[in-house]
């Protein structure tokens, strides 16, 4: 199968924002684009179109939605290899399913959830906590100049060098997945890395208190740099800041994502019965960091 980036497209800014986001990424990659746009209802089984036209509305609709995002596309990215497809169903199983195998996913963070709808925020959440690629959300205000630094003048430009990659790092666990992808992504944008790790002691007034703190902080810092060591040594070309934050990583990491122009992050495969479910870190990212997410399940 020929790795590729997916994203989920509609008729929203959101969708729009995405899919041109992808486009750049594939470049980047070296990959082809598939774009994919859903629609939830069609014909009954022996149905005609002249028996029931209404419902062939959002068919008609979301065929409307690839034709106008292809356009685009191929007038902004001529060299970009890209292909469209309709999927009859809901947005979120679609998504899925058509990612399976995929480099990543990329899909709206807000927006609409009308006809052929993907990026409201529920199912940007709901496709987040299933998918078992990595996931890239996107904004409807981004645009290929906000993920460069500005210029001498303040303007916005692509000339200028990209961004930082910030990366959440929890040095708890396997973390192998988001680190990988982190470090590409820096290394494909020759821009900075900064690993952000949070760490947190519970309140307790006096010395003791103090000490602890650092105590507490100089194990992180030493943890840190220890799982970082092999990520260094193969993604060389990345220059890399190690930031430690006190405070909830949830808290930590939006702070920490000012200035970046993509946040990423780790999402734990969910291993217990019952329906996924998203942590507190995941969702205040997902509503309120500007720039990209990029949500890499580990186990």
């Amino acid at each position: 199968m020929i790795r590729s980036v997916v994203a989920g497209v509609d008729d929203s800014r959101e969708g729009s924002a995405a899919a041109d986001w992808a486009a750049r990424e594939a470049l980047r990659r070296d990959m082809p684009l598939r774009l994919v746009c859903a629609w939830e209802r069609g014909l009954p089984e022996g149905g005609t179109e002249t028996a029931v036209p209404g419902l062939r509305a959002p068919q008609q609709h979301a065929r409307q939605v690839l034709h106008t995002v292809l356009a685009q596309l191929g007038r902004r990215y001529p060299g970009l290899a890209v292909s469209a497809e309709q999927v009859a169903g809901p947005p979120v199983p679609a998504l899925l399913a058509e990612a399976q195998g995929a480099d990543l996913l990329v899909i709206g963070s807000q927006g609409s959830s009308g006809l052929s709808g993907f990026v409201s925020g529920a199912v940007a959440m709901a496709a987040a906590a299933r998918m078992e690629r990595p996931i890239v959300l996107v904004r409807s205000d981004e645009t290929a100049e906000t993920e460069h630094l500005r210029d001498a003048d303040g303007q916005p430009s692509v000339r200028t060098p990209f961004r930082d990659v910030a990366v959440a790092v929890d040095v708890e666990g396997s973390y192998d997945e988001v680190l990988d992808f982190a470090f590409r992504a820096a290394e494909l944008r020759r821009a900075p890395l900064r690993a952000v790790h949070a760490w947190h002691v519970p309140y307790s007034p006096g010395l003791a208190a103090t000490e602890q703190r650092a105590r507490v902080r100089a194990v992180a810092e030493e943890e840190l740099t220890r799982l970082l060591a092999p990520w260094r040594t193969k993604y060389p070309a990345v220059a890399v800041r190690e930031n430690l934050h006190e405070g909830r990583p949830a808290h930590v990491l939006v702070r920490a994502a000012g200035g970046a122009g993509l946040v990423v992050a780790g999402i734990r495969r969910s291993r217990t019965p019952g329906p996924p479910r998203t942590g507190p870190v995941t969702h205040a990212l997902i509503h309120h960091v500007r720039c990209p997410v990029a949500l890499v399940p580990h186990a």
